[in-house]
């Protein structure tokens, strides 16, 4: 698996095995139509130290038709049921003229923004935006014409893969390539809003990396931190959470985006966990070595006259580390001092001498 590099506004930006995670925060609706409060959002968003903003490049249009028929229906999740699929994206979409000046604003903070474009038009219209990175959201993984348009821009892309069987991310990963994508990280994603923690099978994350040779990460729906804080122990360098303001302002991702102060913890536990996992280790540490002393050792516990033998009532393992490691006692028990020795010293080879007579 190979990291990739990024342009950011605050220079290149490696992404993968090694390096710091990315993690970005998605706006989504949660703007609820409000040009102001996704202003807001991105200011709160920078505050809490991501490395990325991400929105959405749809209208209700390009992604469905204006039908009350049944199968136009939603009829899962409580913010969503009882809508029609058109009525559920004007909602929740993001205006086209908006997303240029909030690129223009976060960058000029230096976070960049990127976007999940869902259809062609869409993506020759983040292309005139110049973003750096495209997401690929899990319900257009099968959109190969879509994943070619992706491609062809020749930048990296981030593909989730909720829904989505292995053999299609693997086809997925092979078109974007195939079009011209220099990289294509993977994300594991649930496509439940809100998943439950029983649903993550995390394990999934590694196994993606190792079976497509790809920088992987997760793609989070779950309530709280916990879930994306352990996958960054399970590989995942890309970490992307929903975000909004105040859950309880409502909007059609509320429930499951985190607010402020939750993304500042999410990531600085993120970085916590980064700089705990290191790489494989055995030897004693700076810090750690000096607390050594604190081992046990072998210890004079009763006076000891030159040629007296070594019995296990006058020397013994102990605290603190000064003497002989205890595995040595074996070797001592039967052989003479060397000196007289007071009680409390610890044991050298030199107070021992080297036969039993």
């Amino acid at each position: 698996m190979t990291s990739f590099t990024i342009q950011t506004p605050r220079g290149e930006r490696r992404i993968g095995p090694g390096e710091p995670v990315f993690v970005i925060a998605e706006l989504s609706g949660n703007h609820k139509g409000d040009y102001e409060r996704a202003l807001r959002l991105v200011d709160a968003a920078i505050e809490t130290g991501v490395d990325a903003i991400k929105l959405q490049t749809y209208t209700p249009d390009t992604l469905t038709i204006d039908s009350d028929r049944e199968e136009f229906q939603v009829k899962v999740n409580d913010a969503w049921a009882g809508k029609t699929l058109y009525q559920l994206y004007g909602e929740a979409y993001t205006p086209w003229d908006w997303q240029p000046k909030l690129k223009a604003y976060a960058e000029g903070k230096g976070v960049m923004v990127f976007s999940t474009p869902f259809d062609e038009t869409a993506v020759d219209f983040l292309e005139n935006m110049n973003v750096a990175l495209y997401k690929v959201a899990s319900f257009e993984t099968g959109d190969l014409e879509l994943l070619k348009k992706i491609g062809a821009t020749r930048k990296p892309v981030i593909m989730s893969r909720g829904l989505t069987p292995l053999a299609d991310v693997e086809e997925a990963v092979r078109t974007l390539k195939q079009a011209g994508a220099p990289h294509v990280a993977v994300l594991h994603c649930v496509s439940s809003y809100p998943a439950t923690p029983d649903q993550m099978n995390l394990a999934t994350i590694p196994d993606l990396a190792k079976r497509l040779d790809v920088v992987a990460g997760l793609s989070d729906h779950t309530l709280g931190t916990a879930v994306a804080v352990a996958s960054v122990a399970l590989g995942a360098c890309i970490i992307e959470k929903h975000f909004t303001l105040r859950r309880s302002d409502g909007g059609p991702d509320a429930a499951f985006s985190l607010e402020p102060e939750e993304m500042k913890k999410l990531v600085q536990a993120v970085r916590v966990v980064e700089s705990a996992i290191g790489k494989p280790t055995y030897g004693v540490g700076e810090k750690e070595a000096e607390n050594v002393i604190f081992r046990r050792s072998l210890f004079v516990v009763k006076d000891i006259k030159q040629g007296e033998a070594f019995t296990s009532e006058n020397i013994r393992s102990i605290r603190p580390g000064h003497g002989l490691p205890p595995k040595e006692i074996s070797n001592v028990i039967g052989k003479r001092a060397t000196m007289d020795i007071a009680r409390g010293n610890p044991l050298r080879w030199d107070l021992i001498s080297p036969s039993e007579k």
